[in-house]
């Protein structure tokens, strides 16, 4: 069966040449290309590296698809290179990722379940983490609690001491780069009977996130938040998801004196097809020009190492993980490519309960039925293996023993003309 669906794929990109199609009539976008899209499909199938199609940028001209690395040959083999990260550089109680990426957030209501699932399976197996979203901690994710961000957002839905006891990393959301002084929005067709008791909310009720935290107008108000989450839970690792204003690298010192452990920068290239395209175009700044501030800003104050620093909002690639570290990011979050990993075609119907036929972004039980957990997770655990051979050979053409050592490596880029 495995090989069946090799040769379609292989047959796909084939006829792409062939279609005749100008790019925004087939899959994808200029930002996550059509050949992007198969690539993705391809590496979650086989866990391999595709030959013969473009897996490393899209055609936005702009972004990450107008950097590059400055290779040269080494002695250090691939095999030698470490991809960990450290999420706690201020105090005791350390968690490590395995990998330099992990799973933002994506709650229950916006996807389904099983979605879910797929991903807590993997981020446990391949020793990383994954996001509740905003929408509350469903009972089925307990299992894999130690790979689990429990997230609190400014509409506080399914927030509990027992939710925020049942994590080792607990994220604020204070604002998402794709919608950013907007809020969260759940439209009433995905509100299900299940995802009203999650959100202790009514069925078939339009949901609204505020912006901001009406509790939070200072970094002593952030303060009283963070103590308020580390009194509930002591010892528990707390990450900040804010977007990228043009004081971004204010934010990111104020968010370490309140006592974050991570601060998260989202830019507004990420985002699902629920976010409006007013918002995810002309808001927030890129995340290639929110990195380098903040790591600059936090490096002159002194406190660079004391705090680890995430980007997200447009990763598609092992590259883009890769540039944005190098711009000065220990790591990074992604969320689109898993979606595409389990058969996402980017038709921007995320919205609606029963707008994804693939059983992603929806509520409907009968789509949701559409990914089987185990499924997914195999999905997820072939491309995060694919990325990190990809990862692994990049940095050894670098002569980098380490993942750790590409922060803030920004002589090792070059900017495509």
């Amino acid at each position: 069966m495995a090989e069946k669906h090799r040769a379609h794929i292989r047959r796909g990109i084939e006829l792409l040449p062939q279609l005749g199609l100008p790019q925004d009539s087939a899959l994808g976008d200029l930002r996550w290309t059509k050949e992007l899209i198969l690539a993705t499909w391809w590496q979650a199938l086989t866990g391999k590296s595709p030959e013969n199609i473009e897996h490393r940028i899209g055609a936005s001209g702009g972004g990450f698809d107008r950097l590059d690395f400055k290779l040269s040959s080494s002695g250090i083999a691939a095999e030698q290179v470490s991809l960990s990260i450290p999420l706690n550089r201020r105090d005791s109680g350390q968690v490590t990722l395995s990998l330099p990426w992990y799973g933002g957030g994506m709650s229950l209501g916006s996807v389904s379940l099983n979605f879910m699932l797929s991903r807590a399976m993997a981020a446990k197996a391949a020793g990383t983490l994954t996001s509740t979203g905003e929408g509350g901690y469903p009972s089925e994710l307990l299992p894999y609690k130690d790979h689990v961000i429990t997230q609190v957002a400014t509409g506080m839905f399914g927030v509990s001491e027992e939710t925020i006891q049942s994590c080792r990393v607990m994220e604020f959301k204070y604002a998402q780069g794709a919608k950013p002084g907007l809020g969260g929005h759940l439209l009433a067709d995905k509100v299900t009977a299940e995802v009203a008791r999650m959100r202790e909310s009514a069925e078939k009720t339009s949901l609204y996130s505020p912006f901001p935290f009406h509790s939070v107008y200072s970094v002593e108000d952030h303060k009283k938040h963070v103590d308020w989450v580390k009194t509930v839970h002591p010892g528990v690792l707390v990450s900040v998801k804010v977007s990228t204003p043009i004081d971004v690298e204010m934010v990111a010192i104020g968010s370490y004196d309140a006592g974050a452990h991570i601060i998260h920068i989202d830019g507004g290239y990420g985002g699902t097809g629920a976010a409006p395209e007013i918002a995810k175009k002309n808001i927030a700044m890129p995340i290639e020009l929110a990195i380098p501030r903040v790591h600059r800003y936090l490096s002159s104050e002194g406190v660079r190492d004391k705090v680890t620093l995430i980007a997200s909002g447009g990763i598609r690639t092992a590259y883009d993980v890769a540039k944005a570290i190098a711009l000065g990011a220990d790591g990074c979050v992604i969320g689109t490519a898993e979606t595409i990993a389990v058969g996402c075609t980017h038709c921007g119907n995320c919205e609606r309960g029963r707008g994804c036929q693939i059983g992603i972004c929806t509520t409907d039980e009968l789509l949701g039925q559409f990914i089987q957990p185990e499924w997914g997770a195999r999905r997820l655990l072939n491309l995060y293996s694919s990325w990190a051979a990809q990862l692994r050979e990049l940095l050894a053409s670098l002569g980098l023993k380490s993942v750790q050592e590409l922060r803030g490596r920004k002589d090792l880029l070059v900017y495509r003309r």
